[in-house]
């Protein structure tokens, strides 16, 4: 099938694009309110754009806590979601009036960061404390403004649970994080495999 995704014209009961970018890491942006207060959100539109210096993003549908939190407090921390916090991770993508903490809702316990003020997700076994860069306001080729903006973050500190180095690397398996794959569906990393790229030194 072909079609227009600014017509909607696939024919499908469900748009499938988010099928087709998948499956796509989901990031617990953890963050604190004016009042210092903190909160949790689950984030799929999420990745890494640089390494050097090491500088992430969230995309946020409208202007959400994480984002006012964000800009407002300078820092955020984004968290690992694993298998193992399925379930907290979803009761945390709730909604939750102003000042509720999805901490306590997701009955997840905190720990302090290092560098910034926002505490992390504990159970998490990694955690990338960030400060606030810039947002990206997005919009279509056309220039009609979209709901969504994009929040970018320089990588700070972080936190890797030593149950999951092993032989000096990250062992993702033991981590089990999961992954947004469209509709409903979820993915977590149980397989891995390696391939050297032709021209480049091993892999670092």
């Amino acid at each position: 099938m072909d079609y227009d995704p600014r017509l909607k014209n696939h024919g499908l009961p469900h748009d499938p694009f988010k099928a087709l970018v998948a499956p796509r890491p989901i990031e617990w942006i953890s963050s604190l309110n004016a009042d210092g207060v903190p909160n949790l959100a689950p984030y799929s539109f999420f990745n890494a754009v640089s390494d050097n210096p090491h500088i992430v993003m969230f995309a946020s549908l409208t202007r959400k806590d994480s984002q006012n939190n964000a800009e407002v407090g300078g820092e955020f921390v984004c968290n690992m979601s694993t298998f193992a916090l399925r379930d907290a991770m979803n009761m945390s993508a709730a909604p939750a009036p102003d000042g509720v903490s999805e901490f306590e809702l997701a009955g997840l316990e905190m720990a302090p960061s290092i560098v910034v003020k926002a505490p992390r997700v504990a159970a998490a076994p990694v955690a990338m404390e960030c400060v606030y860069l810039q947002t990206v306001p997005l919009a279509d080729a056309a220039g009609t403004p979209a709901r969504y903006s994009m929040i970018l973050g320089e990588v700070v500190h972080i936190h890797i649970d030593d149950g999951i180095i092993k032989d000096g690397m990250v062992d993702l398996l033991s981590a089990r994080p999961i992954a947004r794959c469209g509709y409903r569906d979820y993915a977590d990393v149980t397989t891995m495999f390696e391939m050297e790229r032709p021209g480049y030194p091993p892999a670092a």
